[in-house]
Parts: structure tokens; C-alpha cells; sequence
């Protein structure tokens, strides 16, 4: 699996530019499900079953990223976030741009050598020495360069916010037989931008039951606020975030069914941000819905940090979830 992760997090895709990790997954996956295709926003939805509980499981496959706003006549590229990039993490960090355009990240003279400089101080330098010379233009689009680095057990690269939750949803593809539910796997565009691409494949899906799988921040690293989750303690099951409640029901059959395969997992309420998981829940008359998270350091910084135990006991716990009939 790690060499899938590498394969994931080299690949460049920020929300709405997902053609080249769609192209990744479907050649990873072309032989692992009954039915595949790609609906009009762009999402991969592959079934896996024939019968039993209609069930989606949904990862999203875009990256945050940068897009240009302004050219200078020296040739510098304004910007701003798409997706919640940090202002905290980008100075001197790499980027390339979609149309493959390398550059670092500057930022303008401080005063101040402690303070964050916000992201109209910031600007991508691409080697030019003017706005004509400037191969960048207004509305293009970049994401971070970073290499996919192994320290022990943890794993250290750029999007593991999802490409983490990908690799888990490929896996458990390849782990599951022919069961007795039928899984739509949903491999989902735009998340960053508000779980786009999950509002319009959990209506076309139309599931009795979802799952979102993604990441979640640990409290685990020095003067850290207080919460529970850490890398390495196992997956988490989600219960709350800041715009939804995860269903109870769903939230005791991941842990029962951990319990029982003897699987660690943490519990996780997540007090900033939302998943997948949400777009499912609210759809159409509603859908009973859990969360699954990989623990990582740094999210939204172009080195994010998992722990690959936990990669791997996500995929055990999805796949032992999915092979029994569900009863809520």
C-alpha cells in the first residue's frame, strides 16, 4: 500500500483540476468492481455487490491548492487559497502549477519577524522578470510540491488530505469479496470547495447507509489544544464535527465491529471542519451516517503526517464492516 500512496500524493490535483488523479484511481481500479464510471462532475463511483444494504463510502481524491489572482509587472503571481491553505505554512514552500509551471512561495518585507504574514502578502515566484515573460496567468492553479518521505512507521507527503482516505477505499476494495451489501465506493471531487462532488453522488446513489473516510488533527504534539486523538492509537470514529452529529447507531456498529476483529480506534469529535460524511447524511430524505478518520499531523500544510499502522487498521475495520450484513 505504501507504494499506492506514493503513486497518490506525486500526482497534482487540486479541486476542480481532478482529470489527473481520476486517471490514478481508475487504472488502479478497473478490475476491482462490477460497474465504474465517472459522472458529470467528475466523480468515480464504483460498485462492489449486488444485494443487501445499498452502502457509499466516499473519499475525496482533490488536494488544496493556490490560484493566481494577479500578475505584477516584475512577473510575481498573487494568490489565493482554495481550500484552506495556511498562511503560517506557505512561505518558502514549492508549488507547481497544472500547466506543470514550478515556483516557491515569497512573501514581502516584515517588520515583525513573528508575525503570520497573511495571503495577499504572499506571492509565487516563477523565475520571471516580467508580467509578459510570466508564464502564469489569472486562474490558474497550483498545488505544493512536496516528496512523500517514510520516518519509521510515519509517512510524511503533501495531500495525504485525502489521498490517505483513497489508498484506504482502494485497499478495502481489493480486500472485499463479493458480500452480502452493495458498496458504491465514491471516489469525490471538490471537497475542499464544500463537499461538491459528494452532495451530487450521494443523490444519484441514493445509499441507506454512508461513510465518510478522511483525516482528522491529533492532539499529540507539544503545547497541542487538548483532545484525545494521536497517531499510531488507531483510525478514529467520528461522532461530531462543527456541522454535523455522526448517527449513533452507525457510531456503535463501527465500534462493535472493531471490538470484535480486536481492531484499536479512537473517538474523534472534530471541533473545526466537516467531511464527506456530511453531503451523505443530508441527502435526499437523509442517510444514517459515520465517519472514519486517519489521524495526521499538519493538515493542510504541504507535510502532513500519518502513522501507517493506522492506515492499515482503517482498512481492516472498513472491510470487516462491510463484509457482514449490516443491522442498525
Amino acid at each position: 500500500m505504501k507504494k499506492l500512496i506514493q503513486k497518490l500524493t506525486d500526482t497534482y490535483s487540486p479541486s476542480g483540476y481532478e482529470e489527473a488523479i481520476r486517471d490514478v484511481i481508475l487504472a488502479e481500479i478497473k478490475e476491482l468492481a462490477e460497474d465504474i464510471r465517472v459522472d458529470a462532475l467528475g466523480n468515480i463511483i464504483a460498485k462492489k455487490g449486488k444485494h443487501g444494504k445499498r452502502v457509499m463510502v466516499a473519499a475525496h481524491m482533490d488536494e488544496i491548492g493556490l490560484i493566481a489572482t494577479h500578475i505584477d509587472e516584475s512577473g510575481f503571481v498573487y494568490f489565493t487559497s482554495v481550500g484552506g491553505s495556511n498562511p503560517r505554512y506557505l512561505p518558502g514552500g514549492h508549488v507547481r502549477f497544472v500547466n506543470g509551471v514550478l515556483g516557491v512561495i515569497g512573501s514581502e518585507r516584515i517588520s515583525k519577524a513573528n508575525v503570520v504574514q497573511p495571503i495577499d502578502k504572499l506571492f509565487v515566484d516563477v523565475g520571471a522578470t516580467s508580467a509578459a515573460e510570466c508564464p502564469v496567468q489569472v486562474g490558474d492553479m497550483a498545488a505544493f510540491v512536496h516528496p512523500n518521505v517514510q520516518m519509521g512507521g510515519r509517512l510524511v507527503a503533501k495531500s495525504l488530505d485525502d489521498r490517505i482516505g483513497v489508498a484506504v477505499a482502494i485497499e478495502t476494495m481489493r480486500r472485499l469479496k463479493s458480500g452480502p451489501n452493495e458498496v458504491f465506493f465514491v471516489f469525490s471531487v471538490q471537497e475542499e470547495l464544500g463537499t461538491r462532488g459528494a452532495i451530487v453522488s450521494a443523490y444519484g446513489i441514493d445509499p441507506e447507509i454512508g461513510i465518510g473516510l478522511d483525516v482528522s488533527h491529533t492532539g499529540d504534539t507539544p503545547n497541542s489544544i487538548r483532545r484525545e486523538l494521536a497517531l499510531g492509537a488507531g483510525p478514529a470514529i467520528m461522532v461530531k464535527d462543527s456541522r454535523m452529529l455522526y448517527d449513533p447507531k452507525v457510531v456503535a456498529w463501527m465500534e462493535g465491529t472493531a471490538k470484535k476483529a480486536k481492531i484499536p480506534v479512537q473517538r474523534e469529535v472534530l471541533v473545526g471542519g466537516s467531511t464527506d460524511a456530511r453531503a451523505i447524511q443530508v441527502t435526499r430524505l437523509g442517510v444514517p451516517t459515520g465517519g472514519l478518520a486517519i489521524p495526521c499531523r499538519y493538515i493542510h500544510s504541504p507535510s502532513e503526517m500519518i502513522d501507517y499502522e493506522d492506515v492499515e487498521n482503517a482498512v481492516k475495520l472498513l472491510t470487516a464492516l462491510l463484509s457482514a450484513p449490516i443491522e442498525l
